[in-house]
């Protein structure tokens, strides 16, 4: 991690903010009883047990990703019987789609998946990006975590199993992105820069989270923090046994994603989230600072497929070079440019509001 991140700070002897962040939570009560000796085996026989008389006993979300990948595999060798929910936000590549497909079909695993309405949805991209932030990927994770509780809600089930984790996804930078369960600020940014209503987007406000946590009962389980989860050794089952294919960097499996973290993140905002995916390998023990040092002079976006993402992304949002380039030429601005939640109140107080929450 660099100064890149606004934020960080750097002790006498060069350990940064975030090094000290990851220690404390992987020290923490919360993390530590995920490792604790038949902790695995206790939480899998909750879930078995509150899934009879069900036709699944917990939810996963599946992208075609290493992570939600492989904590389908861990899922269904765990003997739970996991319905698969997609998100299909129109940017899916075809590797993307084949890897879903084969790994379900493999693993005899029922799949659900939510087309969103394509001219909706565009716009509320074209509206993040006009917005000037470096958090335009907001509306579809947003949008993921609304569906996967509301599929959980209607089949009456009380677990989500997510491939969100420690060890590969060990921090997070404020400054970069965040307010993706900030429902006034997603709200706030469709209203001053787009021209459709919500309708069919999958979307929560803070009194839908209590409803589906405290009312409904569901649990969201990072289910590969309870297990001993190593990126490599994942890669390797999942392209053995499930005939799963790479497809390059971290959430490279959206064609949008690839071109917004590759091209626009740090052509326009100056940061490079390969920092942030790193650093989270070696804070796990995954990899050397060296190593990671020697990945980051890599390039794993060639500037031939950069330029033909960006214009297969220019035309599928409708827009010209031009227009994009004035996008990308609008003054930057962050998260604390637009009304939110974090505004009204302080962040400590909605911290301690959402920890209370995820104990239920």
């Amino acid at each position: 991690m660099d100064t890149s991140d606004p934020d960080i700070n750097f002790d006498k002897q060069g350990i940064c903010s975030h090094c000290y962040r990851y220690e404390g939570y992987v020290r923490s009560e919360t993390y530590l009883k995920k490792k604790q000796p038949g902790a695995l085996e206790t939480l899998v026989e909750e879930i078995k047990r509150k899934g009879q008389g069900k036709p699944y006993d917990c939810i996963i979300g599946v992208s075609g990703g290493v992570d939600s990948t492989y904590a389908a595999y861990i899922t269904k060798k765990l003997g739970i019987r996991p319905l698969a929910v997609h998100l299909d936000n129109g940017w899916d590549s075809e590797l993307a789609i084949n890897n879903i497909e084969k790994t379900l079909r493999t693993l005899n695993i029922d799949l659900y998946t939510y087309v969103i309405d394509w001219e909706e949805f565009r716009d509320i991209q074209l509206s993040f990006l006009k917005a000037s932030t470096p958090d335009s990927e907001i509306p579809t994770d947003h949008a993921i975590i609304a569906l996967l509780y509301k599929m959980a809600a209607r089949y009456k089930i009380k677990f989500i199993l997510a491939g969100t984790n420690a060890a590969t996804e060990g921090g997070g930078v404020a400054a970069w992105s965040q307010g993706h369960a900030d429902w006034r600020y997603i709200r706030a940014i469709q209203k001053l820069n787009g021209s459709m209503l919500f309708k069919s987007y999958p979307h929560y406000n803070a009194l839908a989270f209590i409803y589906y946590t405290i009312i409904k009962g569901i649990k969201w389980i990072d289910i590969l923090d309870y297990v001993n989860y190593e990126k490599q050794n994942a890669l390797n089952i999942l392209q053995t046994k499930l005939c799963w294919k790479h497809y390059g960097g971290k959430h490279y499996e959206s064609i949008y994603t690839r071109f917004f973290q590759g091209y626009i993140l740090p052509q326009k905002f100056g940061f490079d989230k390969r920092r942030l995916h790193l650093s989270s390998l070696i804070w796990s023990g995954q990899l050397s600072r060296d190593q990671a040092l020697d990945e980051m002079r890599k390039t794993d976006y060639p500037d031939d497929l950069q330029q033909q993402d960006k214009e297969y992304v220019t035309k599928k949002l409708g827009i010209t070079n031009d227009m994009f380039e004035g996008l990308m030429n609008l003054p930057r601005r962050s998260f604390w440019d637009y009304p939110s939640y974090k505004k009204i109140f302080k962040n400590q107080k909605i911290l301690a509001i959402y920890r209370f929450l995820k104990r239920f």
